[in-house]
């Protein structure tokens, strides 16, 4: 899951000639992030920043509809919906005539068009041992012989593009055949996911170990001014195809409210979409306030002043708010919220008993209901119970993993398995050195928040800890390396299924990256790999209850909240929803900005 974590119904109109869009160059949409993104390659990066920049530069075959709850996929660059084998083990993709990439001097003046190969080649890139992607495994695990070029690629030194791989076919300039080495009948799901949009072979060879800053895809927007952890610029792809918005919304009378109001009108609507790197959650609030900010996710510290909640949780916003005509957007998020411990760390890793009794206790120490809920996230949030997030196949509502506060249990365990009390009041390992956690974080004043609480929860069971800072995405790196010990991590699902969550601990994601926690359990992957082969259904259901069983009991993470988002919008802000799906950039190409 990304970080963790992370475009909608569009219906393509009958040109599909050049500059056909109508972006507005004079309107401009301010957003914020609040962590630096780490670069803009779709095949190297996972986190929801940069993400949120690549769903709009690169485009996946498949996306989602926009307002349409539940969700549905339409084709995107695809002419149609893949044909799928009645054993869903052969996808067939048509690639519409007439999509180019944005312009780029590696093309040399020619317009490029993207073609069924332009697929194949990205596609290949994620078993690619240099490129080392963090989601690797959504292509190898399934695509036929692709893993298996990854590991001629590691022996040899270097990936052949050129070798054939029989799951990977070009069947002409605008058809893909992809087949699988076992039943998949999710799969568009993967074709749908953000990180999954095409590249171009020469300019991924052009700009060589530079690709991070230089995306060119055929999506709506291009990269104009990049400013790490600072300041990033998107203006409209002159290049981007006519494309309609023709929403397709349910009942809910704000969606349809939404669908009219951008009724025929080409995407993307704005021509520019400036991106501010604010880490600290009090000037987001103020840059918005000051309409310096267009959209903004409402702070925890506001909450108090800014919303209102009646006995029957429905939430409005404060009466001077809506006085000067500002929006909010109440949603419950498809993600998940941990902390992790390091399963190859000597002090809080392995599956002895005794470090299972170590994590079990701080598990039980941390106030989620009673401080974490009510004063970390001002009730905007709901406990999880398991690591799906809820509401999605495999998310295993009749159980409960979330322990019960107890410090006093968590004592009572380290006490029964060693962990002494020495004589300056603090725990020593079993064998008697000195019991040491380090856990990473960052510096902004929402961190030290949460430091606080876990300051109290290792205190409450005599365990000193110390707080290493760094940037979010120095700590990602580490976290990549497994060089962290502890760290908590929040992310967005990239699809409606439980799939999306359990691979961050199946035991072949580590070597990715894809599984931080390190977590390697032969039982959890057995049936990880079983609900693979299974249809939606109680059969399935039951496999993901006994991999939330299993981590509840090695207890390689803290469950933490699935977040409820109040994300606020000028009164001239046209067209915003939160897909729950798409990361912070799912919104930029739909909404319009009227300020005058």
């Amino acid at each position: 899951m990304t970080h963790l974590k992370w475009l909608p119904m569009l219906v393509l109109g009958g040109s599909l000639a050049l500059s056909a869009h109508a972006a507005d160059p004079n309107k401009v949409l301010r957003v914020s992030i609040s962590a630096p993104e780490t670069g803009f390659d779709p095949g190297k990066v996972n986190d929801v920043y940069s993400i949120g920049v690549i769903e709009n530069i690169f485009e996946p075959l498949l996306k989602y509809d926009y307002l349409a709850r539940p969700l549905k996929i339409k084709p995107n660059t695809a002419a149609a919906l893949p044909e799928i084998s009645a054993d869903g083990r052969v996808y067939t993709i048509r690639i519409q005539p007439g999509i180019y990439f944005a312009d780029d001097p590696v093309f040399k003046g020619k317009k490029r068009e993207l073609i069924a190969a332009d697929y194949a080649y990205s596609f290949r890139r994620y078993a690619d041992p240099v490129v080392n992607s963090p989601v690797s495994n959504m292509m190898t695990d399934w695509i036929l012989g692709l893993e298996e070029a990854g590991k001629r690629a590691s022996k040899a030194g270097n990936f052949d593009y050129e070798a054939p791989i029989p799951g990977i076919q070009v069947l002409d300039r605008y058809t893909l055949k992809l087949t699988l080495n076992k039943p998949n009948f999710i799969f568009n799901y993967t074709l749908a996911a953000k990180q999954f949009g095409a590249v171009a072979r020469e300019v991924i060879e052009a700009y060589g170990k530079d690709t991070m800053s230089h995306p060119v895809g055929t999506g709506p927007f291009m990269l104009k001014e990049w400013k790490q952890g600072n300041k990033i610029v998107l203006v409209a792809n002159p290049n981007y195809r006519k494309v309609v918005f023709d929403g397709e919304p349910g009942d809910n009378p704000e969606d349809q409210k939404i669908a009219k109001a951008l009724a025929g009108k080409t995407l993307p609507v704005v021509g520019r979409v400036e991106i501010r790197v604010i880490e600290e959650e009090q000037p987001r609030w103020l840059s918005f306030l000051n309409h310096q900010l267009d959209w903004v996710v409402l702070p925890k510290s506001a909450v108090k002043t800014a919303l209102h909640t009646d006995g029957e949780g429905n939430t409005t916003l404060n009466p001077a708010l809506i006085k000067r005509g500002i929006q909010n957007s109440h949603t419950q998020a498809m993600d998940v919220t941990y902390a992790y411990f390091n399963m190859q760390d000597p002090v809080v890793g392995g599956y002895s008993k005794d470090k299972i009794a170590l994590r079990r206790a701080i598990a039980l120490a941390y106030p989620v209901k009673k401080e974490v809920v009510p004063l970390l996230y001002a009730n905007q949030a709901i406990p999880m119970k398991g690591f799906v997030t809820q509401g999605v196949p495999g998310s295993s509502p009749g159980f409960n993993g979330q322990p019960a506060y107890d410090p006093a249990l968590g004592n009572a365990l380290l006490d029964g398995f060693g962990y002494k009390i020495g004589a300056d009041g603090y725990r020593t390992l079993p064998n008697g050195k000195p019991l040491l956690i380090t856990q990473a974080t960052q510096a902004s004043a929402l961190d030290k928040q949460f430091n606080q609480v876990w300051q109290k929860t290792f205190d409450s069971l005599h365990i000193r800890v110390q707080f290493k800072v760094a940037k979010w995405n120095e700590n990602l790196k580490s976290a990549y390396a497994h060089k962290l010990q502890m760290w908590s991590l929040g992310g967005t699902a990239s699809m409606p299924d439980g799939d999306d969550s359990m691979v961050e601990l199946w035991s072949k994601s580590i070597e990715s990256g894809g599984n931080l926690v390190a977590f390697s359990r032969p039982a959890f992957d057995r049936a990880f790999e079983e609900s693979r082969l299974l249809p939606n259904g109680p059969e399935r259901e039951a496999k993901f209850e006994q991999m939330n069983r299993i981590v509840a009991a090695y207890q390689p993470v803290i469950l933490g909240v699935t977040r409820m988002y109040n994300e606020l919008t000028q009164p001239y802000v046209v067209g915003f929803k939160r897909h729950p799906i798409y990361s912070i950039g799912g919104f930029w190409r739909y909404v319009d900005v009227n300020r005058h």
